[in-house]
């Protein structure tokens, strides 16, 4: 179907639209009434549930020139859940609302849908309602819960002197991507992600386009015990500043414990005409790699997929970088110049 033959969203009335959306909705494993009612209901059998809400603005978070809405479905859905896992939950439900122009294609509102469904089915969580309007861009809404299993939350707070500082997730993968799509190194537009090749290049815009979070190992970690945890969407330094900040103490992330990623975002940086200065900098700094940072204690196993890459010391709160101050760019401030 060409572009001046697909449908577009103006040609559809609401129902209809939602009538395209709803069957490719994952129902989720705790919910017992979805979509269709004023409103869903899902099951909460710890007697408390996590609650955590994101948003993604078109030419802020993403550009419809780079992301199809299966990317940005994807990209909405790993963000919140990451959030819930970073306290230690398991992801059961959300609930999505979504502005849309009336130029826009259907077809691009039910990729969003399937990119929801391919983040959240895995882990049995649900889409279970939301809310739908027109406006003059896409904005995607989304709030997540989760269900605790009767441990207590693991929050930015409990991070203690002497624990190991660790990560699971990808580093610096999605600000290279950026960088190359910023570039053109990527092309003009973004790749269709189910057709580019193997290659630390392809990895990098995959890793922008449509990012992944370890979600299991947040609550995993919490079963192993970790004292302070949070997702890293901001950049790795800014928000271990937040969980030193938190926690009272002094966070000291050692670049050695780093170089592995450093090497592999090497190609990203040299096709944007830069060195090794660019790769650390996107590890340390950039955000929407959606990995979680824990703090365990000392001599505690660490769950699979966490790696150490500093610690926690006393003294006053804040981060480090080699025991040195990093200075102020440390991430992503949304108000910032």
């Amino acid at each position: 179907m060409t572009d001046a033959t697909r449908p577009l969203v103006r040609d559809l009335s609401e129902d209809e639209l939602l009538a395209r959306i709803f069957p490719l909705l994952p129902g989720g494993t705790a919910t017992l009434l979805g979509p269709g009612d004023d409103a869903a209901v899902v099951a909460a059998p710890d007697a408390r549930f996590v609650v955590t809400t994101d948003v993604l603005v078109e030419d802020r978070h993403f550009r419809r020139r780079w992301s199809d809405g299966r990317d940005v479905g994807a990209r909405a859905a790993t963000a919140n859940l990451a959030d819930v896992a970073a306290m230690g939950a398991r992801p059961t439900s959300l609930v999505v609302s979504l502005v849309v122009p009336g130029d826009l294609p259907v077809g691009w509102v039910t990729g969003l849908a399937r990119g929801l469904a391919e983040v959240c089915a895995p882990v049995g969580a649900g889409v279970v309602g939301g809310d739908l309007s027109g406006g003059d861009a896409v904005v995607v809404a989304v709030t997540a819960h989760g269900d605790l299993e009767g441990r207590a939350p693991v929050t930015r707070a409990g991070a203690r002197p002497g624990d190991v500082l660790a990560y699971a997730g990808h580093r610096g993968l999605s600000a290279a991507g950026l960088a190359l799509l910023d570039a053109g190194a990527a092309g003009a537009a973004a790749p269709d992600l189910d057709d580019v090749p193997d290659g630390e290049l392809a990895a990098c815009v995959a890793g922008y386009l449509r990012p992944t979070s370890p979600l299991a190992a947040g609550p995993e970690a919490a079963r192993r015990g970790a004292t302070a945890m949070l997702d890293v969407s901001d950049g790795l330094l800014r928000d271990a500043g937040r969980l030193a900040r938190a926690s009272g103490v002094r966070v000291d992330v050692a670049t050695a414990e780093l170089a592995a990623d450093v090497d592999r975002l090497l190609p990203a940086a040299h096709a944007v005409g830069r060195g090794r200065d660019a790769a650390l900098g996107w590890v340390l700094t950039g955000g929407e790699d959606h990995g979680l940072l824990a703090t365990f204690p000392p001599g505690v196993e660490l769950p699979e997929g966490f790696r150490r890459i500093g610690q926690v010391l006393a003294g006053p709160a804040g981060v480090t970088v080699d025991g040195e101050d990093p200075g102020t760019h440390t991430g992503w401030d949304h108000f910032a110049g």
